[in-house]
């Protein structure tokens, strides 16, 4: 379980392929990898991955195919940077909301809006997620714990402080750019009971 607080900007070092429809990632993010052991969960621009090895400030993780061709991570090449957050420890403060590092889709940057102290962003979301998403709700982008400003059909948009601008990789996400999206899995839960409670189902 992550919180979507962003704690360091890494950088993708390789992509290897394994065979068997799987790959094998090395990240360098010398602050993530502090503390870092084998098994231990780090999120990869939201992506929840296992560390299989640590080395000179660099981890690797083992990628399924799925996990590749499901979320914006198959789109990496060596040297393009990444959000990186430890999974949360039960002591930690709760900057952002529960982010449990599972994708569950793939938007686009629609468009971007630059202010005076900020900047709003719009996104493009994908068939099927409007429906977790409301304004002033919490939506993960690329690992990020946002709060939603506006929500349409097939798009939502966030603001973005000069903070988020500077320290995530969405300061440098152009029109096009694909990202990763996980909404609010309360919001998922909460549509799972009231579906069973319509159906005649357990109360």
């Amino acid at each position: 379980m992550f919180t979507g607080i962003v704690e360091e900007l890494g950088e993708i070092v390789r992509t290897t392929d394994t065979g068997g429809d799987s790959a094998l990632v090395a990240v360098r993010g010398p602050l993530v990898t502090s503390d870092a052991r084998h098994g231990d969960s780090i999120a990869v621009n939201g992506v929840c991955l296992t560390v299989v090895d640590v080395s000179d400030g660099v981890f690797t993780a083992d990628v399924m195919g799925e996990t590749l061709r499901r979320t914006a991570l198959g789109a990496l090449r060596p040297g393009d940077p990444v959000n990186l957050e430890r999974a949360a420890a039960l002591n930690s403060r709760l900057g952002g909301h529960l982010v449990q590092g599972h994708v569950d889709g793939v938007g686009e940057v629609l468009s971007r809006e630059p202010a005076a102290q900020w900047e709003t962003v719009r996104f493009r979301l994908p068939t099927g997620l409007s429906r977790y998403v409301v304004e002033k709700g919490s939506i993960t982008v690329d690992g990020i714990s946002l709060t939603v400003a506006g929500v349409g059909d097939d798009w939502f948009s966030v603001g973005l402080i000069p903070t988020t601008l500077k320290l995530t990789t969405l300061g440098a996400r152009g029109v096009g750019d694909p990202v990763n999206l996980e909404v609010d899995v309360l919001a998922k839960y909460v549509e799972r009971l009231l579906g069973d409670r319509a159906a005649g189902g357990d109360r």
